[in-house]
């Protein structure tokens, strides 16, 4: 992929993240609510946004950037796959190698 071919990817992700957010901010759910889900996937998309940017952008791989996304990531997507233990592993993300 040339740089170009990133630079237009950023940027279609960027507009993309712009009108999910507003969705997120906009949604009336509360952590008790019925739609409290609903709200929770526009935020894993949100996230998922933040982690191709994260990919995409130019230059070296921010770790920081990384681990950040993926917290988020597993954290929003546990309640959904609650067997899979996944905000337990986020604890390992931070760890030092």
């Amino acid at each position: 992929m040339n740089t170009a071919q990133r630079q237009a990817i950023i940027e279609t992700s960027w507009a993309l993240h712009a009108e999910v957010e507003r969705s997120v901010l906009a949604h009336p759910a509360s952590r008790h609510d019925a739609q409290w889900r609903d709200k929770q996937r526009l935020l894993l998309a949100d996230m998922a946004l933040h982690l191709l940017q994260t990919a995409l952008n130019p230059g070296e791989l921010k770790i920081d950037k990384l681990q950040n996304n993926l917290h988020a990531i597993l954290t929003i997507c546990d309640q959904f796959l609650p067997h899979a233990e996944l905000k337990q592993a986020t604890n390992k993300l931070y760890s030092v190698i």
